[in-house]
């Protein structure tokens, strides 16, 4: 049997979702040969206007304004607009066990808008169609990986279709459950928060105001982040909400009009009634990062190589952050005539993200552990805590613009 004869490249990307497409679009004018392979179809239709909960993708993104930026670098930040993404221009935080409660507000830091929430479908889409039209990227959609050899100095992708890939580079951009990583050795870190997460889309009888929600419930934290809408009205939301196994399972199995019961009087009616719901997926919530970014001539982004939990939406602005670093090095190596696989410009890379990405892994493990807490004690503290903090101006404005990925005053 003849062995099928291998394509060569500088860059293979194993993923074209967020982190993935991003990068081959920061790579896409560069003189590397760069591939992109992703399991799923090219997305070729765009989104539905927002008319119904059904019309929303119920995975979405609280994109701060250092990942606007990047997206707008990249060409696709109006493309984005055009379809859909809605500014939030407050944050109100409350303890369901107390008086604590927290507002966040844009004016503050002299700035229009906290962050933007957008459909992860729109935001895909937008790069991707966005990438097609670019060119200088090698495109391989609807066909599944099937095995990796790191050879060091190389590495060769088995695709289902027969094809071989080799590249001096392979960027594992596959997701949380990266078969890349598992393929090439990774070590990982991570536990089990015991919790699972309810995502949909859920329509209410009172506008959301341009204002993120989030209340914590002795069982998780719920979150209602407002969605943009064909007609304005502001009344649909996409709705995370942490929850025991136990109960997660009870609000699964709840038809439609008792669930809308159930999430309306956990969410104190804070929008009114909650008048319809999409499609429900829930899905188990775990930690994990990965010991090392790189290994052999193989290197991760985005969630193949860290996780958190969805408590302030903040994973996909770490995946497109590494991303853009990765693609900066990679770009001054080019410079500088160093392979893509280069051991200095791969360390380069890990140094300047690791660090931010478990300063953040931290912080939310950190308000998980507070806020997760009945005792009563910590009920105490955070509750003194959120209300003294509502009055530090100064520190409110500190923790905005740091959030938002921005210095205060710029």
């Amino acid at each position: 049997m003849q062995m099928a004869e291998e394509q060569v490249c500088d860059v293979l990307i194993v993923g074209g979702g967020l982190a993935g497409g991003a990068l081959a679009l920061a790579l896409a004018d560069s003189s590397l040969r760069v591939a992109v392979v992703e399991a799923q179809p090219f997305p070729e239709q765009l989104p539905p206007l927002g008319e119904s909960v059904a019309d929303y993708d119920p995975r979405v993104s609280a994109l701060t304004e250092a990942s606007r930026r990047f997206l707008d670098s990249l060409g696709v930040w109006r493309d984005i607009v055009a379809q859909r993404a809605c500014a939030y221009r407050e944050m109100s935080v409350w303890d369901a066990e107390g008086t604590g409660e927290i507002h966040f507000d844009a004016a503050d830091v002299g700035r229009p808008c906290l962050g933007h929430i957008v459909e992860n479908r729109i935001i895909t889409t937008s790069l991707l169609h966005r990438l097609r039209q670019r060119g200088g990227v090698q495109c391989i959609f609807g066909v599944q990986a099937e095995s990796l050899e790191n050879c060091g100095d190389s590495a060769v992708l088995q695709l289902a279709d027969g094809r071989r890939l080799r590249a001096a580079l392979v960027v594992a951009a596959d997701g949380a459950n990266s078969r890349v990583r598992q393929w090439a050795g990774f070590h990982t870190r991570e536990w089990d928060y015991k919790h699972w997460a309810i995502a949909t889309t859920v329509e209410t009888s009172q506008s959301h105001r341009d204002t993120a929600w989030q209340r914590f419930l002795p069982e998780g934290p719920l979150a209602f982040l407002p969605l943009a809408d064909a007609e304005g009205s502001g009344t649909f939301s996409s709705i995370v909400w942490s929850a025991t196994p136990a109960l997660a399972e009870s609000l699964m199995a709840q038809p439609d009009d008792e669930f809308c019961t159930s999430l309306g009087r956990h969410f104190e009616h804070r929008l009114g009634e909650v008048v319809a719901t999409g499609k429900r997926f829930s899905f188990p919530l775990r930690q994990r990062h990965a010991v090392d970014y790189f290994r052999g001539s193989v290197v991760l982004i985005g969630d193949a190589a860290h996780s958190i939990h969805p408590l302030a939406g903040q994973g996909i602005n770490l995946g497109f952050a590494d991303a853009q670093a990765l693609a900066e090095e990679l770009l001054r190596g080019r410079e500088r005539q160093l392979s893509a696989g280069d051991r200095g410009v791969l360390a380069r890379y890990q140094r300047r993200r690791k660090g931010d990405n478990l300063a953040m892994m931290a912080a939310m493990e950190g308000f998980q552990n507070l806020f997760g807490s009945s005792l009563p004690p910590l009920r105490l503290i955070r509750n003194i805590g959120m209300s003294w903090l509502d009055g530090a101006a100064p520190l409110k404005r500190r923790i905005v613009s740091r959030a938002m990925g921005i210095e205060a005053g710029v």
